[in-house]
């Protein structure tokens, strides 16, 4: 398209457009938006993004209903005896001041805590000050979302590749071969794998002969649309992943390609594979010996493969060796680094330095947590310790907290508990949009803008995209009242906290500086350049870039780190040695995403959750009979932490045993502003997860594979 400079909204009669990247989700779908007179008239998908291609979903067209929300807070309001009070932004920074600095001055600095939600990795402005405003606080005691969602990921390319950011990306465009396990990427367009219209993408892998199998628990969306899925319990897609690696040393089906001389560890992987065949697992896995050892010739013998593994692996009691198995089979077959296989990005905006040993040191364990000694990861501990954090006392106790864009009661395990422990605090802030179930805790709520008012480049996810693309967009509306951009907040806080002056820089300037030193430097990149081209510009596809890319210190990738086969005994005794009955709890709980839905926060739109109830419980015919329960009625699930009532669906969908509930839903209105429009609005899945059941291993919260029991009301 030709150079077209995005507008902005104004009071004109004249119909303008407005492009930019969708920052709800991690897909990245480009928009254009016509607009008249501040008002917007229309969302759809922007054919010229050279990622998104035209795509958009539901939850684009809904940004208008975010910005124009009565919901949304518009000034800093304060807990008092009679309510909330609106209070100025001065009178507001200078109480926060000075409880955060008397209470760290009283019980020292780790009395204080910070939570960074999820909508955090979608703002520009956000990533680029938020470590500075951490820093700041002078605590350890950060927690966030990522253990909650993908810690195993992000420790296993820590340790095998040297850098917890470089992360392999399946090559979907290329591929011959896709193995899916516990992932739904036709509803997420690809959690950590960037890729809107996975739909199509995957009908052209179909197209050119290529394969598709699905391994989940259900029978998803992708499920449907792949050439064949197979049936798995949950929590058991470790020795899937073990077994499948155990086929390739026994067959002689091992082939390490361009990579081989640069991988270590390989014998240690074989021997810490011996121990689990496909005879041997696949009772547990209800899956048979000769389907697992027929999935790992198909991944060795095809022109091209790649096994994908997401939320179903990493959220769960192994996700850690999960997501390391996963690595490890996508470099045994030769699929690492390779065109059509688990590749790695080359953002314009690039976070990672370059070649062997250049990376900082990891963080991994540098600390424990107080209460249950829990890994210190990436500059934050694991968001299931929080509470006890704050209730059990002691040296060392939580007493303040803040939180930005995040609603962790919801959003965390065993929800109920952590309100509770908020309820408990000497004092709160809360940087946030909405009053909900986490702010409604807060003494001080500082209003955020979001959405439509921001200016954006997409950070993290371009990070995780499937093909290399830049696009910048400028904000289309200017905050409400006494809205502020989120990075001014934290800057404001952090001059607030350390004293030191606001250096007056902007998220623009640190942005055009980082692309005109990108790896892209033959595109002679500048903000200047993005602003002329509104859709975005193509960089290419993924190209073979791992070597100078790798960040561990001898240059090599690690196939087998020892914490990882240490671990291996406790996924043997698990299902071999000490198979606990679960005769209270017969039934294993899943969740489920939707594609009308993301996280928390957006059942405020009318256009997301109208029509047929979307939060219910699916479980199999042969279950429900069993049960006595059918469609439309409500069941009573629980767990050992709590208990729900929800409306039942029955599916075949499901598999015998297992039943699932949708993540991010739970809103309790009556306790909040919120205008909620969902039927269910107060069903948690939260309310049923276990905070003491993590994956031990990087600490990541456990959501799938829960124990319940079902009563037909």
């Amino acid at each position: 398209m030709s150079a077209t400079i995005n507008t902005i909204a104004t009071d004109s009669n004249e119909v303008l457009k407005h492009y930019r990247t969708c920052n709800v989700c991690e897909a990245m779908c480009g928009l254009v938006i016509e607009h008249q007179n501040s008002k917007i008239l229309s969302i759809k998908g922007d054919k010229d993004d050279p990622l998104s291609k035209g795509h958009i979903c539901p939850k684009g067209v809904a940004l208008q209903d975010f910005y124009n929300d009565p919901d949304r807070l518009t000034h800093p309001l304060k807990k008092t005896d009679s309510g909330w009070e609106k209070i100025s932004w001065d009178n507001a920074y200078e109480e926060i001041g000075s409880r955060f600095k008397g209470i760290q001055e009283q019980h020292g600095d780790n009395a204080l805590a910070s939570y960074v939600g999820n909508p955090n990795a979608h703002n520009m402005g956000n990533l680029l000050y938020i470590s500075n405003f951490l820093r700041s606080l002078k605590t350890k005691n950060r927690y966030s979302s990522a253990s909650a969602d993908q810690l195993p990921h992000h420790v296993a390319s820590n340790f095998m590749l040297g850098n917890g950011m470089l992360v392999p990306i399946p090559d979907i465009d290329r591929t011959d071969f896709m193995l899916i396990i516990g992932g739904n990427p036709i509803v997420s367009n690809g959690s950590l794998m960037t890729a809107p219209g996975v739909g199509k993408r995957m009908k052209a892998i179909q197209a050119r002969g290529g394969r598709i199998v699905v391994v989940d628990p259900r029978k998803t969306e992708t499920a449907l649309k792949s050439d064949e899925h197979i049936f798995i319990r949950p929590n058991r897609d470790a020795l899937l992943l073990a077994a499948l690696i155990h086929t390739l040393f026994d067959e002689g089906l091992v082939q390490l390609g361009h990579l081989e001389t640069s991988i270590v560890e390989v014998d240690a992987l074989e021997n810490g594979m011996a121990d689990f065949s496909p005879e041997k697992v696949s009772e547990v896995l209800t899956i048979s010996a000769a389907k697992i050892r027929e999935l790992a010739r198909e991944m060795a013998g095809a022109k091209s493969a790649i096994c994908y593994s997401r939320m179903g692996a990493s959220t769960q009691e192994f996700g850690g060796v999960c997501l390391w198995l996963t690595n490890a089979l996508n470099i045994l077959t030769g699929n690492f680094d390779k065109e059509g296989g688990a590749m790695f990005t080359q953002p314009a905006f690039d976070s990672l330095m370059s070649g062997p040993g250049k990376g900082k040191p990891s963080t991994y364990g540098r600390y424990k947590s107080r209460v249950h000694s829990l890994p210190f990861y990436n500059g934050e501990f694991p968001i299931s310790t929080l509470a006890d954090e704050i209730l059990t006392e002691g040296e060392g106790q939580v007493r303040a907290l803040i939180t930005a864009a995040g609603n962790p009661v919801l959003s965390s395990p065993n929800g109920k508990r952590l309100g509770e422990a908020f309820s408990s605090l000497d004092f709160m802030v809360s940087i946030d949009v909405y009053l909900n179930e986490t702010t409604k805790y807060a003494d001080i709520i500082l209003p955020a803008a979001t959405g439509l008012q921001l200016s954006h480049y997409d950070v993290v996810f371009n990070q995780f995209s499937v093909r290399n693309t830049a696009k910048y967009s400028p904000a289309l509306y200017k905050p409400k009242a006494e809205q502020r951009e989120d990075w001014k907040i934290f800057k404001q806080l952090a001059a607030l906290m350390s004293g030191k002056p606001d250096d007056g820089s902007t998220p623009e300037f640190i942005l055009d500086m980082m692309i005109k030193n990108s790896p892209q430097k033959a595109e002679s990149l500048t903000l200047k350049k993005l602003e002329e081209n509104p859709s975005g510009i193509d960089l290419g596809p993924l190209k073979q870039c791992l070597l100078e890319r790798l960040q561990t210190e001898d240059g090599k990738i690690h196939i087998a780190p020892e914490l990882y086969i240490d671990d291996l005994e406790r996924l043997n005794k698990r299902f071999f040695e000490n198979r606990a009955s679960q005769e209270s709890y017969p039934f294993e709980l899943i969740s489920r995403r939707q594609a009308r839905s993301h996280n928390t926060w957006t059942q405020n739109s009318y256009r997301l959750v109208k029509g047929k109830n979307p939060c219910t419980m699916l479980i199999h015919p042969d279950d429900a009979q069993s049960l006595n329960v059918a469609t439309g009625q409500s069941a009573k699930v629980s767990s050992t932490v709590g208990s729900v009532s929800i409306e039942v669906e029955v599916s075949d969908e499901m598999m015998p045993g297992v039943v699932s509930i949708p993540q991010g839903w739970g809103h309790n209105h009556d306790d909040t502003k919120l205008s909620v429009a969902a039927n269910q609005a107060g069903i948690s899945v939260n309310d049923l997860t276990d905070a003491s059941n993590i994956d031990v291993l990087t600490g990541n919260a456990v959501f799938s594979g829960i124990p319940v029991a079902i009563l037909a009301m």
